[in-house]
């Protein structure tokens, strides 16, 4: 029988009422088509200040998969999760601006988020993405090696200086950074920036994560270089391992521009090459600490079971797992009762500035097979049981 299948453990903070509108959602989610023109309308309508909107976003949406509009507001959420063993993330959810006033302020916001976190264990982490520091533009320049004007190169150490400002407060007040990936073609000198961070601030225990795309290729060749590279330089690795979110966009590219798809073949091959870095961390923990963001149930209970066979204990420092706000409660619940170390990433800020990661992550849920059906099912079962 799955272990993950308990709907009584996996929703025992929600009501009827939010189970249903959940289902709801859930159910508009599950038609690409209704969810590619909804998402169209949604973030033209906020754009354009359509006042009656804002409301309806809040109460849908928002409510299932964010927080609040700011920390304070976020608090409930985060008491309510860490009363049954659930760490919260926050995940400042800005999305699509590229001026330096807005990186600025992101970068102070991720700051703040940092001295408000110190000392509370219901917040373990601390993540930002890098294109909040500097534009995607930047990235792709310098990962390239191309020569860049007086100007970029300013430009360029300003994200630097974001990055450092950030680890290094984190560093400070001994809370740990996981930086999120995003497009493979800026990818290569966030990857750098990761790593020059690592051999700074990671000299004791790993503060400074990066994230690994394991829906690549090349990855598991990557994180095999990066290892070599701290063990002579003596630091430690922190890694979130997911298996990625721009799938659609990198072949796309790709197909345009000419070059080889930087994405595994089939889902199938993404299954094992997410498996195999499951395998790389827990072959070497002496280094590598991992985040295993995750909402493959499969995936989750081979973790499990490799941390059973190595002896190690539900709550070992070195391994945490991973799922969003309002979404997989059914694993993460699971494992917060079996004592695993678990949080969620809980996106918050203004509704209007979040639009943008909510309908991202609306398309995100349709074109992941089986991932929506599955929560309407927990959804109806849970409602079922309820009934009796």
């Amino acid at each position: 029988m799955p272990i993950f299948n308990d709907t009584k453990v996996a929703f025992a903070d929600k009501t009827d009422a939010q189970l249903r509108k959940a289902y709801w959602m859930f159910k508009m989610i599950e038609q690409p088509a209704l969810t590619s023109l909804g998402t169209s309308v949604l973030n033209f309508t906020v754009h354009n200040n359509f006042p009656f909107v804002t409301g309806i976003v809040k109460n849908t949406l928002f409510e299932q998969f964010c927080g609040g509009e700011t920390r304070e507001e976020s608090m409930k959420v985060v008491k309510q999760l860490f009363k049954r063993g659930v760490g919260s993330i926050f995940d400042y959810s800005i999305e699509g601006k590229e001026d330096e006033e807005t990186f600025d302020a992101v970068c102070k916001e991720i700051k703040d988020i940092v001295r408000f976190s110190v000392g509370n264990p219901a917040i373990p982490f601390i993540v930002f993405k890098p294109t909040a520091f500097g534009r995607i533009d930047i990235y792709e320049a310098v990962g390239k090696g191309a020569e860049l004007t007086t100007s970029q190169k300013e430009e360029w150490e300003r994200v630097v200086r974001r990055f450092d400002e950030v680890c290094s407060l984190c560093h400070e007040n001994d809370k740990k950074v996981m930086v999120d990936a995003e497009e493979t073609w800026m990818q290569d000198s966030a990857d750098h920036l990761c790593e020059e961070m690592m051999e700074k601030y990671n000299q004791e225990k790993p503060i400074v994560w990066n994230t690994i795309q394991m829906y690549r290729t090349g990855r598991l060749e990557y994180m095999e270089e990066n290892l070599k590279r701290a063990r002579e330089k003596n630091y430690f690795i922190g890694y979130k391992i997911v298996r990625g979110a721009y799938m659609e966009k990198e072949r796309a590219r790709a197909a345009e521009k000419g070059y080889a798809d930087p994405i595994q073949p089939t889902k199938d091959a993404s299954d094992k090459n997410y498996n195999a870095g499951i395998d790389f961390v827990m072959n070497h923990l002496d280094k590598v600490s991992a985040f295993f963001g995750t909402h493959n149930e499969i995936s989750s209970e081979l973790i499990m079971d490799k941390m059973k066979a190595k002896s190690l204990a539900n709550d070992n420092p070195h391994v945490y797992f991973g799922q969003l706000y309002g979404m997989s409660d059914n694993i993460t619940f699971y494992l917060s009762d079996k004592g695993y170390n678990v949080a969620k990433y809980l996106p918050y800020g203004p509704v209007k500035d979040v639009v943008p990661y909510l309908t991202r992550r609306a398309r995100e849920n349709t074109s992941v097979a089986g991932q929506t059906g599955r929560e309407l099912g927990l959804i109806k079962k849970e409602l079922e049981r309820r009934k009796k």
